[in-house]
């Protein structure tokens, strides 16, 4: 047995690499890495393969280990590793579509997942260099960049036409957005959640409280049990608009300390995200984000921002505005890509009737996948915020077991939001 190298995943080459082999196992190598196969690497994928009858079968490699696939793992960046072997038995059957410049494997793998099983074998059967060293903060903005354009028009394509054969696709049908029921206590609150952000917050809250609007807004500030100077710098804050919560539990992440700000009396009828790392680009950016929500109106809005650094100087890939998203679309592309956006701002009685997910990983992904099943999301493609990259970001560089968990969550949400669109 061997592996063999593409040149690329067009629909052309992969048929033909299908097609030649008369190896009931075609065993696909990254071209990118150097690989060393273990003594029985090509032995235990085969016989997994025969034995469960799976049609796709990867490993961990030495020192990294993978996640097992789910029902849920649509995303095209899935890590397979730098080998993966595939029945071709399985493959002739679903047959490769033509067309497809960069994306047949993914298309082939999506068809083969509709009728087989893709099998992880959690053993290190190989060891490999690795095929991108650039941190996890840089690699998450890979699907934006303008330059990856036609290629990521390409994958949602494929994915879309998954969801269709799977009955989970949506139509562009949407819920309305019924008016306000209840009295609140201000139109807005700009919530952040905190904790050992010294350097950072108060940056965070007088960009907040600078904002000139037309309405009565207040900033929900969240400290989460902070034990550097956080907490006492929260308490100089003067200003009547600020509500510096801190909540009774200690085990809360992120999505919780949201929670504490939606339910709690201080609430406004929108609620807008501001991280504690980050800014509002300018002084009208809230007024901006409630127009919209009344313009639709929206459950959610979601608008555009610029990366920068700490010092505020704008860094590559610079604007994140998301275009790709369609109103037709937009919704079932969500289930591909690993993220849609910032800031996001919420209708409040909507988002009471669902809350936040405790976690610091992927919940404000739950939340726009759990909405966007029923209702518009709304869209401002102008920057608005200022996304400010540092080494204190939770996800500037994380260990490989930490970005293993929070893969394996965001594919564990997209399986239950697969499932729910499918029973509905």
């Amino acid at each position: 047995m061997a592996i063999v190298y593409p040149k690329d995943y067009s629909s052309a080459n992969l048929k033909a690499l299908i097609d030649d082999t008369d190896s009931e196992v075609l065993f696909l190598g990254d071209p990118r890495v150097s690989l060393d196969s273990g003594p029985r690497m090509f032995d235990r994928m085969e016989r997994v393969m025969r034995e469960s009858g799976a049609a796709i079968v990867y490993a961990d490699a030495v020192d990294h280990p993978r996640i097992d696939y789910q029902f849920g793992s649509i995303r095209d960046g899935f890590d397979f590793g730098s080998v993966i072997a595939i029945s071709t038995k399985a493959a002739r059957a679903v047959g490769i579509e033509d067309g497809w410049r960069w994306g047949s494997l993914y298309d082939l793998r999506l068809r083969l997942s509709e009728k087989y099983a893709v099998l992880r074998i959690p053993e290190p059967l190989y060891s490999a260099s690795a095929s991108d060293t650039r941190p996890t903060g840089e690699r998450q903005f890979d699907y934006v960049d303008p330059r990856n354009r036609d290629y990521q028009i390409e994958m949602e394509q494929i994915a879309t036409a998954h969801l269709k054969r799977i009955g989970a696709w949506l139509p562009p049908q949407f819920a309305s957005v019924a008016a306000a029921a209840a009295m609140f206590p201000v139109k807005a609150s700009v919530i952040i959640p905190v904790r050992n952000r010294e350097r950072t917050v108060l940056d965070a809250v007088r960009s907040a409280l600078s904002q000139t609007a037309k309405f009565a807004f207040n900033v929900i500030v969240v400290d989460n049990h902070s034990t550097d100077g956080t907490t006492a710098l929260l308490k100089e804050l003067k200003d009547s608009r600020v509500k510096h919560l801190i909540p009774e539990r200690r085990d809360l992440g992120i999505g919780g300390c949201w929670n504490e700000a939606l339910y709690s009396e201080h609430c406004g009828q929108y609620a807008v995200q501001l991280d504690s790392d980050d800014l509002y680009a300018s002084e009208t950016t809230l007024q901006q984000i409630v127009d919209k929500l009344e313009a639709g109106p929206y459950a959610v809005v979601v608008a555009s921002y610029t990366m920068v650094d700490f010092a505020l100087k704008e860094i590559p890939p610079g604007l994140i505005d998301h275009r790709e998203w369609t109103r037709d679309n937009g919704r079932n592309n969500a289930l591909r890509i690993n993220g849609l956006g910032a800031p996001r701002a919420f209708n409040t009685e909507i988002l009471r009737r669902i809350g936040f997910p405790n976690v610091s990983y992927g919940e404000d992904y739950a939340i726009a996948l759990r909405i966007s099943r029923e209702y518009e999301i709304g869209r401002i493609y102008d920057s608005v915020y200022l996304c400010r990259r540092w080494e204190g970001n939770s996800d500037s560089a994380l260990p490989l077991e930490t970005a293993n968990r929070y893969d394996y969550y965001k594919d564990w949400l997209r399986t239950m939001e697969l499932r729910a669109r499918i029973q509905r």
